[in-house]
């Protein structure tokens, strides 16, 4: 009995774990079924796209930056097809014996080739690194010749920008370059778009129009073996060029400033009295962009920067200036519009003034005699101006000088380089010295000495405004189909019921009237400073003012020598200035002209308007026959 109760416990004992283990492989066979079910039907799409990303991969290919052209669709900005030599190290089994043969069929220096491979460092690698941006035509000719042994380069063609204009724009457009982590960090757009080999714009317009002008990605879709490598091209996506940006400037009237500036440091300013296009804009000495698009080289790189003449300023723009005489147009206005002096108020000039034991002296040593506001303006008498300055004071030449774009940006929205110069008053002085205003400086002011800081741009802006009667207009360097011509505007400012369309900037019109008549008196009569300047065919003649600014204090014995200009140290002689505009009987542009160190504005700075005014004028029916050019773009 016992044997068989015991048989019996052990027998059930046995049926028991049986049981357990049977229960346990259901439990996880239908675990594994369950998981099985899931990743095959429940999650089939999501495993499906993780397999295709794992399978296929993407690379993207610099975007091709949209053109920048003249007024005339002349590009000035555009792309060049350039030889490129690319090496995928993923395909490479000894990458050290590679640049070896890459240095030696190449030339490259160690320098290059230790960049190179700190490039590799930062790089997957699937990405391509590029190894030379810009291959001369044999260079490629001879990585294609030993391809058959250089496992893992790739010689290809691509695009890069080109200036074909050299220097002529480079101001005004800037340049394009690698980015730096600066860039990629303050532009979400060059951040998602970045990839090796990409060009961003540095300076100017290149880089103040980056999002317009940079368009987006080629990719290229391959499929990868498990380790990476590319086994297929699946497909291609071509990116869009960026988008092309239309200029209101004119290539053949910005050939001529840089010719006639050659071998001088100053500036030219042509702008529409009307519309306020700028037609030129040059600052020179200037420098070749690109030699900035694969990286410039040192010494090239020492001879800009060291320069002399200071070709990195955009003179135009950052350049600060006493604006001299061509200051006096708006101190006589000014004056007028306060009603202090007519146009027969006269002064007697000595050729200097004595007040508070400071001596004020005329350019004309022996003075001018008695002249009003038209001889003074004539011939630039500075005794004239003293007094009428004495008379106005300094806070309302001020609010005039204001109202005519001085002390302000300009372009500003457009170049964040450029400076807002200052037009001072009492209370400037008060503020920013911390001394209280004396009368001596307001006569200065009043002949545009002292504190008064003024850029090129400024000036065209003021002289234009005086010479389309006295409106406010915005000046623009980028063309508008919505704009309206200067013909349209001459209209509108003529139809008494259109007037409040544009803002005027004076109380009287006859005092803008005033000022032009003695202006064309300065160019076109006898004694006048610019009179040898002058053009006699009504359809080029022009009315402008000369300036003489001093960059240093001349002493009472320099005073007496009286040298010649040729004769003074460089860095010690005036800048010549000359303001502009024409053709005088029915005006439709402006100009401002300043030479750094150039001595007189008449006998430097005038005779260039002369050669100006002559291109300009003949040029003006082909720009208003391409008014509405824009619109035939694709």
């Amino acid at each position: 009995m016992i044997r068989g109760n015991s048989s019996i416990r052990k027998s059930d004992i046995m049926n028991r774990r049986m049981f357990i283990i049977g229960a346990a492989k259901l439990v996880v066979f239908s675990v594994l079924i369950g998981r099985l079910f899931s990743l095959q039907i429940n999650d089939n799409k999501k495993y499906l796209t993780l397999s295709d990303k794992n399978r296929i991969r993407e690379w993207k290919l610099p975007p091709t930056r949209g053109n920048i052209v003249d007024y005339f669709g002349n590009v000035v900005a555009g792309n060049l097809k350039v030889y490129q030599l690319h090496v995928i190290p993923e395909q490479v089994e000894n990458f050290n014996y590679l640049i070896s043969r890459l240095q030696t069929i190449l030339k490259l220096s160690n320098k290059r080739v230790e960049k190179i491979k700190k490039n590799k460092a930062k790089l997957k690698p699937w990405e391509s690194l590029v190894v030379s941006e810009n291959l001369t035509w044999s260079e490629f000719l001879m990585i294609n010749n030993y391809l058959y042994e250089l496992v893992g380069v790739k010689p290809i063609m691509t695009i890069s920008r080109n200036y074909p204009f050299d220097e002529i724009y480079t101001h005004v457009l800037g340049y394009v370059s690698q980015p730096n982590e600066e860039d990629i960090l303050q532009n979400e757009i060059i951040k998602d778009r970045f990839v090796p080999g990409i060009k961003v714009g540095k300076l100017g317009l290149e880089k103040t129009l980056e999002n317009d002008l940079i368009g987006t990605n080629d990719i290229q879709r391959y499929e990868v073996n498990a380790y990476g490598k590319r086994i297929n091209q699946l497909e291609f996506q071509k990116g869009q060029q960026g988008s092309k940006v239309r200029l209101t400037l004119d290539t053949e009237i910005q050939k001529l400033c840089a010719d006639l500036l050659k071998n001088k440091a100053g500036s030219i300013s042509v702008m529409d009295i009307y519309t306020g296009e700028i037609i030129a804009m040059y600052s020179s000495p200037s420098y070749n962009p690109n030699l900035f698009l694969f990286g410039i080289g040192q010494d090239e790189w020492q001879l800009i920067r060291n320069n002399p003449l200071k070709p990195l300023i955009n003179k135009t723009l950052s350049g600060l200036y006493s604006p001299g005489s061509t200051i006096k147009p708006i101190v006589a206005l000014s004056a007028l519009e306060n009603k202090i002096v007519d146009p027969d108020f006269k002064v007697q000039c000595k050729g200097k003034i004595e007040l508070y034991e400071q001596t004020f002296h005329c350019w004309k040593e022996k003075g001018h005699g008695y002249v009003n506001l038209k001889e003074a303006m004539k011939q630039s008498c500075d005794c004239y101006f003293y007094e009428v300055a004495r008379k106005l004071g300094v806070d309302r030449l001020k609010i005039t000088a204001d109202k005519f774009g001085l002390g302000k940006k300009v372009l500003g929205e457009y170049f964040e380089n450029e400076k807002s110069g200052q037009f001072p008053n009492t209370n400037w002085k008060l503020n920013n010295l911390g001394k209280g205003w004396v009368l001596g400086e307001t006569l200065i002011t009043g002949i545009g000495q002292g504190y008064t800081q003024t850029t090129p741009i400024q000036l065209c802006l003021m002289t234009a405004q005086i010479a389309n009667g006295g409106y406010k207009i915005k000046p623009k360097i980028l063309t508008d189909d919505n704009q309206l011509s200067s013909e349209q505007v001459k209209d509108l400012i003529k139809d008494n019921n259109s007037i409040n369309s544009y803002v005027s900037l004076f109380k009287d019109p006859r005092n803008i009237k005033i000022i032009k008549q003695a202006m064309f008196s300065s160019t076109n009569e006898i004694r006048g400073t610019s009179y040898k300047s002058r053009i006699d065919n009504p359809k080029y003649q022009f009315a402008g003012k000369t300036g003489t600014a001093q960059v240093k204090r001349i002493s009472k014995r320099e005073r007496e020598l009286d040298l010649k200009t040729s004769e003074i140290p460089y860095k010690d002689r005036d800048h010549a200035l000359y303001i502009a505009f024409g053709p005088y009987k029915n005006p439709d542009y402006a100009l401002s002209i300043i030479v750094e160190h150039g001595g007189s504005g008449s006998t430097t700075a005038a005779p260039m308007a002369t050669k100006l005014f002559r291109l300009i004028v003949d040029r003006h029916q082909l720009r208003k026959q391409n008014i509405n050019v824009k619109k035939t773009y694709t």
